[in-house]
């Protein structure tokens, strides 16, 4: 379901008109251990979800998330695109959330984002909702607007959006410092700062976007089980570095649930090995069951400890990433 290339040009990023030919990889903020303030910049929630861009030619709508991967088929509630946005050929920028009782989850949002069959998507419909955050718009009406500054492209949004239930503007928040205080006390996930004269780096990484969590997430390899009762009950962790896989702590605690540790149970035994996937020694080596690196599982973590361990880490979903990315120069 990708736009038709009879459209498409190659003018990413660019500020005139022509098609646009995608996808691209969106905009992304780095970390910051201080939220900036002032009147050129603004705050937003940090949502627990899946970033995805929708892309619309004015025939066919794309849903692409940040990896490039498309992910069309597990979202329909959103691809009748008229339902909200009124643009006769857009990108949309934003990011897809599920919640789990009163907040975002990233392990409720993984139950639609990881399914591959239609009927199970069918199904996953009726229970489990997402919502569209939408908060930048790359192209409008045949037009980049990529140049443009956030402030103007965030008008646009207005503009052409139609807020739905399903379907929200992210708001913006002038006291980032309040904002974060306020999502520590909801135990939310953190807070994303932007200039307001920023224009979008398609593929960029800089200061102009900055993004302050409360708790650390990272993608991490899964190179070892210990089992309770013959099910697995907690995952040996690694990231790659210079030498190799590096043990970075064991989790069993966090979201999954007793079908999750069913699945897990399974899939690793074709993948159980004699010896350590790690360079280093992991604690529990001696009742460890060592598996290939295939398994790659999203953590959420405190801080490190002293030792390289994370610190109260706890499982949030088994997701769709190379095991190669998963190093330590994550973001």
């Amino acid at each position: 379901m990708s736009p038709s290339k009879s459209s498409l040009k190659s003018s990413r990023g660019a500020d005139h008109e022509g098609g646009f030919e995608g996808p691209v990889q969106p905009f992304e903020p780095i970390s910051t251990d201080v939220i900036p303030v002032g009147p050129g910049w603004v705050s937003q929630i940090k949502w627990d979800g899946v970033r995805m861009l929708t892309y619309y030619d004015g025939e066919t709508v794309q849903l692409v998330n940040r990896r490039l991967n498309d992910r069309t088929m597990q979202y329909p509630e959103f691809h009748h695109i008229a339902r909200y946005c009124s643009a006769s050929s857009v990108i949309l920028d934003g990011e897809l959330i599920a919640f789990d009782q009163k907040k975002p989850s990233f392990h409720e949002i993984m139950k639609r984002d990881s399914l591959r069959k239609q009927q199970n998507v069918t199904r996953a419909m009726q229970t489990t909702s997402v919502t569209y955050m939408l908060f930048d718009v790359l192209y409008v009406d045949g037009r980049w607007v990529t140049g443009l500054p956030l402030s103007e492209r965030q008008r646009l949004l207005q503009d052409i959006i139609r807020p739905q239930p399903d379907v929200q503007l992210t708001q913006n928040f002038p006291d980032g410092a309040q904002l974060l205080e306020a999502m520590r006390q909801h135990g939310m996930e953190g807070v994303v700062a932007k200039e307001l004269s920023s224009t979008y780096a398609i593929g960029g990484k800089d200061k102009r976007w900055v993004k302050k969590k409360l708790f650390y997430d990272i993608t991490a390899v899964v190179g070892g089980v210990t089992y309770r009762d013959g099910t697995v009950n907690a995952l040996l962790l690694g990231l790659y570095g210079e030498q190799g896989l590096v043990y970075i702590g064991h989790a069993g605690a966090g979201k999954f649930t007793v079908e999750d540790w069913r699945r897990m149970t399974a899939a690793v035994v074709p993948l159980i090995r004699p010896s350590k996937p790690f360079v280093n020694e992991p604690e529990r080596s001696k009742e460890a069951t060592w598996v290939e690196p295939r398994f790659v599982v999203k953590v959420q973590y405190m801080e490190w400890t002293p030792y390289g361990t994370m610190r109260h880490p706890g499982l949030h979903a088994v997701v769709d990433v190379p095991p190669e990315q998963c190093t330590f120069q994550q973001g």
